[in-house]
């Protein structure tokens, strides 16, 4: 990989691994946002970053066509699992809701085996596949026999997550010739107008602070519009496929983060999980090389 592609690659990881924390200080329900105005928020910014830039590429107009495909992969990808993250974060950490978020490529390898993708039976997928389990087990057993989290809102984030990862293979089958930008720009659109309804039913009567403003923005601006721009900018270097490990570099820096900015604690769960989903992710997201 090129510096140029590392570069990207790290930022990218970076960008998509800090939303956990912006989320947490978001959603405060002392002084922050609700749920759905946090989404109604970020995805309204978003919007406004990818359709300029989508117009630019002249495929604004293609994916419109494509809105019934868009809008499913936004209730998959935007509307569904944002909402249950948010709501989920109020009640768990931002490191743990990263770290369970690393399972989409199990998912995502489960999903593939649905459509025939024959390659899951590896050897080596398979025991990504049971590896990953295993420490997704390890992490809501012990989480939730501690009562370190809430097993509800874990069950939220495994849900997202499960979400996410069939969002993206449906919408790239369906649409494989429409730029991402254009597909993101438009869900996030379709996104914002579903939620504005309860975001000015919901909006905060009391003072908002000042660090939950600076996390909308940052969510809209960078973990939703400047990402989605990196992460598309790095597909054309790497392609998507190896684009997506990116997943990991995610994971690791929600798990930091939250450690050192937001002083969460790194519980048992988390220590014993963290590298078994990751491992086990990897693994199982790995095609063999003669397939």
């Amino acid at each position: 990989m090129s510096r140029r592609g590392w570069f990207l690659f790290i930022l990218v990881g970076f960008l998509w691994g800090i939303p956990y924390l912006f989320i947490k200080v978001a959603v405060d329900p002392d002084n922050g946002f609700t749920p759905a105005t946090v989404v109604c928020l970020r995805t309204a910014i978003g919007a406004a970053i990818l359709i300029p830039l989508a117009m630019r590429q002249r495929q604004l107009i293609p994916a419109i066509r494509g809105i019934k495909y868009v809008a499913f992969y936004a209730l998959l990808e935007m509307i569904g699992p944002w909402i249950l993250i948010g709501t989920a974060e109020q009640k768990i950490s931002s490191g743990l809701a990263g770290l369970l978020i690393a399972s989409v490529p199990i998912w995502a390898t489960i999903f593939a085996s649905m459509r025939g993708d024959k390659t899951v039976w590896h050897h080596k997928r398979l025991f990504g596949l049971v590896l990953g389990f295993v420490g997704l087990i390890a992490v809501v057993g012990i989480e939730s026999i501690t009562g370190s989290a809430d097993p509800l809102s874990i069950f939220m984030v495994l849900i997202a997550a499960i979400g996410y990862s069939y969002a993206v293979m449906m919408v790239q089958g369906a649409l494989p010739n429409v730029s991402g930008i254009a597909i993101n720009a438009v869900a996030m659109g379709i996104s914002a107008i579903f939620y504005l309804p309860w975001a000015i039913v919901q909006w905060p009567t009391h003072e908002i602070s000042s660090g939950a403003i600076r996390s909308i923005v940052g969510l809209g601006v960078l973990s939703t519009g400047a990402a989605f721009v990196a992460f598309f900018t790095l597909a054309t270097i790497i392609g998507v496929a190896r684009g997506s490990l990116v997943t990991y570099l995610n994971t690791a820096f929600a798990v930091v983060l939250g450690v050192l900015i937001l002083k969460e604690p790194l519980t048992v769960g988390i220590l014993l999980g963290l590298p078994l989903v990751l491992i086990g992710s990897y693994f199982a997201s790995r095609k063999p090389v003669s397939a």
